[in-house]
């Protein structure tokens, strides 16, 4: 009786094992913030920024697209600017993922992250580039992951558009780069993040938390979502528009779902 009352309470093995695997994978699903940091080690440090149409050409040969993939080669002795910094780590995440088998994407999503000469608000790249919350308005429309603009939730591996000032649109002053973490030095709390930083290019970077008057985090949470991208409006309005008007603090947290 003992062995069979044993026999019926237990379950098999294989079971008990699948259900641990499933455990373990859900406590990780999600959680691309140290792909990210991965991504940040393979990019070249130095060369300088520039927001010049060079720059741009250099970018575009630096995610270069051919037979479905995307092969990111950027070079320390080109110039580079910081939303294109970012976007070649999150096109370097991606792949990543693809070439894991951990992503499947069609050629139709694959061929809108190709950088070409979209202008701000216009397929992936446009409205990552554009003025004001650019990354975290599209992981807001395609529900690529969340968005906050608390500093206690942060953590390494987080996109962050920093407003150097309350200004958001055609007089806004902003950064987008890759938060890093806080640190404390002497008293004075600092920020550090990584992106194509004035004047020397890609690197780290660190400022007192008081000189960034706001800033929107973005975390990477379901890059499967990026499929959605085929079937949103071409054109994102409210980014398109921020070349020409300004918005506002609320406004643009209002439009990444803060």
């Amino acid at each position: 009786m003992a062995l069979i009352y044993s026999a019926v309470k237990r379950p098999p093995i294989s079971l008990f094992f699948l259900i641990l695997g499933l455990a373990t994978q859900a406590s990780f699903a999600g959680d691309y913030n140290n792909l990210i940091l991965e991504q940040i080690k393979q990019m070249p440090q130095g060369g300088r920024y520039s927001v010049s149409r060079f720059a741009k050409i250099r970018l575009q040969s630096s995610a270069h697209f051919e037979s479905g993939k995307f092969f990111i080669l950027p070079s320390a002795a080109s110039p580079s600017f910081c939303s294109g910094a970012t976007y070649l780590v999150f096109i370097r995440a991606i792949e990543t993922l693809r070439a894991r088998g951990d992503l499947r994407l069609d050629y139709a999503t694959l061929e809108r992250l190709i950088i070409r000469d979209q202008r701000d608000g216009e397929g992936v790249w446009g409205r990552w580039n554009a003025n004001g919350p650019g990354t975290a308005r599209l992981f807001h429309e395609l529900g690529l992951g969340s968005n906050f603009d608390n500093f206690d939730q942060a953590r390494p591996g987080d996109f962050m558009k920093i407003f150097w000032s309350r200004q958001v649109g055609k007089t806004e002053h902003g950064h987008s780069t890759i938060f890093l973490g806080m640190e404390n030095r002497f008293g004075t709390q600092y920020v550090r993040y990584w992106s194509s930083n004035v004047p020397s290019g890609y690197g780290e970077k660190s400022v007192p938390r008081s000189k960034i008057a706001y800033a929107i985090f973005s975390r990477l949470e379901a890059p499967s979502n990026l499929a959605r991208i085929t079937g949103a409006p071409s054109v994102d309005g409210y980014l398109a528009s921020l070349l020409r008007t300004r918005s506002s603090i609320a406004e643009a947290g209002a439009k990444c779902g803060l």
